[in-house]
This record gives structure tokens, C-alpha cells and sequence, in this order.
């Protein structure tokens, strides 16, 4: 479980296919002393477990559905990602519960800079939008956010400068892609009032 606050920005090091799959190497500085063989990481949203670990640097093993249906097989050595430790049972959750269990894919189609924050607009699959709403919460690349505007299958976040600056967002390009997580709670709403219909 995880709750969508960035603890640090990583760098991949290296990617390495193996037949489907691939094998990540990142970077995070200062991690190196505190990780665990088999403990799960969000990687951009997507939960990854440590495989192997060595200083600061950890391998993860990636399969192809997970290289499909995210935006971690866009990644190549050099990139920066955000990343976050699942949270602890005693810790706070500052964001919003998630799971690292990426729904799909957002396009960032438009950043609009403001002097104390940037509005970043991104268009989002149709079928996740039911789970959308405006001052609700939405995880884009393993960051809670709140919903700032809602225009049909567009979803604007206001993103303060603390934000740009410690995660992945600051250096965002239109066009890149960023992995969706919606609120599980209204997915499992849905699942039980659909089966009481």
C-alpha cells in the first residue's frame, strides 16, 4: 500500500530485456542502507519489487504485461522517476490510499506556468474517467493529486513549486505519458452496487 507522496526522484541506470520481460536497475541515493530483498517500491506508481541490491542501487524484474499496459517501457537509462516505499503501518497517510496497481495511461497535452504553480492537463482513457471527480484525488506517476478541473476526458492538476521541484513533474514534456491510478474505494463502490442491481 502505498499513499502518493514522492520520498525521493530516482534514475534508471540501466534497462535489460530478457525474452518479454525486462530488468531495471535504478538509483536512488541515500535508500541504499534501509532496503530490503523482496520489499516493494513504487516506480512511478507501478509496484516493483527489489530483486537485488547493492549501495544505493536495486534491480527490479518487470514483466511484459506490466511493460504494456504502463508507461515503464518508455523508460531508458538516465530518466528520473519518482519513487516511494510502501507506507508502514504506523506511518501517516499524507496522500490517499494506493496500491501501485496502474489503471492505464495519461498524455500530458497541456502545461499552462504560473508564477506559484503550473497547471498541467492531462487527457486520460475513457473508461477510467467514471472514477474521476473534480477536488477528488487522482495518482499520476505514483504522486497523489487533486483534481483541479475536470473537461470531458481532460483532468488539469495545480502542482506548487515543492511539488515540481521534488518529483518528476518540474521536467514533464507535452506529450509524455504518465501512468494512472484511480480511487480503488469508487472502483469496489461500483463492483458492489452493480452486483446488488
Amino acid at each position: 500500500m502505498f499513499t502518493g507522496i514522492v520520498e525521493a526522484v530516482g534514475t534508471v541506470e540501466s534497462v535489460t530485456t530478457a525474452g518479454a520481460q525486462a530488468q531495471f536497475t535504478l538509483h536512488t541515493e541515500g535508500l541504499g542502507a534501509d532496503l530490503v530483498h523482496g520489499e516493494s517500491i513504487a516506480v512511478n506508481g507501478v509496484c516493483l519489487t527489489v530483486a537485488k541490491h547493492t549501495g544505493d542501487s536495486w534491480l527490479a524484474d518487470v514483466m511484459a504485461i506490466t511493460l504494456e499496459t504502463t508507461a515503464l517501457g518508455d523508460l531508458k537509462a538516465g530518466d528520473r522517476v519518482n519513487i516511494e516505499r510502501a507506507m508502514r503501518a504506523d506511518g501517516r497517510l499524507g496522500g490517499h490510499l494506493m496500491q501501485g496497481h496502474v489503471d492505464g495511461t495519461a498524455v500530458l497535452v497541456a502545461r499552462d506556468s504560473q508564477p506559484d504553480w503550473d497547471n498541467l492537463t492531462f487527457e486520460l482513457p475513457d473508461g477510467l474517467l467514471r472514477y474521476v471527480v473534480a477536488k477528488g484525488s487522482i495518482a499520476l506517476n505514483g504522486c497523489s493529486l487533486t483534481v483541479a478541473e475536470l473537461d470531458g476526458n481532460r483532468v488539469t492538476v495545480s502542482l506548487i513549486p515543492t511539488t515540481l521541484a521534488e518529483t518528476i513533474f518540474g521536467a514533464a514534456s507535452l506529450g509524455d505519458r504518465a501512468n494512472v491510478e484511480v480511487d480503488v474505494i469508487g472502483k469496489y463502490v461500483e463492483k458492489m452496487l452493480g452486483e446488488r442491481a
